[in-house]
């Protein structure tokens, strides 16, 4: 498979990135990927938030923000899929061209802008899917000209809860004007206080369980702002915090013809960033809440990274762009072979193992 994506790939790349996208969402709904051989393995399982996942290795949001290939994504190998960003209204997104490669350092900037078709057309889909097995989260944000954003994020945990197997809620995005500014202060305490309300008030209604509630925060954050968040998380009782989003910075692509375009940067030079902000959540949190880790993941030896700096989960999706289908199947081969060769038992072993010193080198220059 690498190789034939090997060979496919000079030809994806000589279209717009945003049609190569397009293009690969309809070759996962028409089954067009080759059968892969997926490593399965009771020593990949793990349980989180009260979930069991066959594997720690999950697809972000970004990849399918409409909930229209969850099934297929997860046949790659993943052990858990997460749709969206889904806003309640449609909306087109900023102006094209709004993704841009930056080939030669495996990255990825993008100024989307919550581009999706809505909570409808999402929830009919996942509604559909209720009875297959996987989990499959959703990630749910704010609609750019919304008169109440806190209001839509209630109202995207209240219809998903029944279809999801976890919610996000996602404030990080820097594509949407002011949308960081809920990380801070009494909009974030009123923000997490309403979610949570809503979650709660939902499942105690049904009858049902709490679906698990995440939420997914910035690299480009200060101890102090890491702390209130921590600090936040904690009192409204949330069950954890997917680390990071896309970063503002250009640290290491600066002199490339693409690093002055506006938008989030993703992909390998994201790592080195988004495990640090990982290691000093893990760091204030305490070693209960759960952590995913999310950024510059594409390898195995980085997802070992991800959870040696306190990642409980890891998610990946530029690296999917510049790897293949396979790649989630390579990861957890590679996985597979770290824990034979160190004679572990399971990652839950190694989780934290590097928190001190990925802190120790200090944070990485903005």
């Amino acid at each position: 498979m690498k190789g034939l994506y090997g060979l496919a790939k000079p030809m994806l790349f000589r279209l717009d990135p945003e049609r190569a996208h397009t293009l690969s969402i309809e070759a996962l709904r028409r089954g067009l990927v080759p059968r892969l051989d997926i490593p399965v393995d009771a020593r990949l399982r793990t349980t989180v938030a009260g979930l069991s996942f066959p594997n720690p290795l999950g697809l972000a949001a970004g990849y399918d923000k409409n909930a229209e290939v969850p099934d297929a994504a997860l046949r790659l190998g993943f052990g858990f899929v997460e749709v969206g960003t889904i806003t309640p209204q449609p909306q087109p997104g900023n102006d094209k061209p709004r993704i841009f490669r930056l080939v030669e350092d495996g990255a990825i900037i993008n100024r989307l802008g919550f581009n999706n078709e809505g909570h409808a057309d999402a929830f009919e889909r996942l509604q559909a899917r209720m009875r297959k097995p996987g989990i499959v989260g959703v990630n749910v944000g704010a609609n750019k000209d919304s008169a109440d954003r806190i209001h839509d994020y209630v109202e995207g945990i209240s219809l998903f809860e029944p279809v999801a197997g976890y919610l996000t809620v996602n404030i990080s995005s820097p594509n949407t004007p002011g949308l960081r500014a809920l990380q801070k202060g009494s909009e974030l305490d009123r923000l997490l206080k309403s979610v949570v309300a809503a979650r709660n008030g939902f499942a105690a209604i049904s009858a049902m369980p709490k679906k698990p509630l995440f939420l997914k925060v910035a690299p480009d954050l200060d101890q102090n702002e890491i702390e209130t968040i921590a600090d936040a998380a904690t009192k409204h009782g949330l069950d954890g915090l997917i680390v990071s989003n896309t970063t503002l910075s250009r640290r290491g692509v600066e002199k490339h013809p693409n690093a002055a375009e506006a938008g989030g940067l993703s992909g390998r030079p994201l790592m080195e960033r988004s495990t640090y902000v990982l290691a000093a959540f893990r760091r204030a949190l305490g070693p209960a809440m759960p952590l995913i880790g999310v950024g510059g993941v594409d390898s195995a030896e980085t997802a070992i990274a991800k959870i040696e700096a306190g990642a409980d989960l890891v998610q990946l999706y530029t690296g999917l762009v510049y790897g293949g289908p396979d790649l989630p199947a390579r990861i957890l081969a590679g996985m597979l072979r770290h824990l034979d060769e160190q004679h572990f038992r399971s990652f839950r072993e190694i989780r934290d193992s590097g928190v001190e010193a990925v802190l120790a080198k200090g944070p990485p220059p903005a």
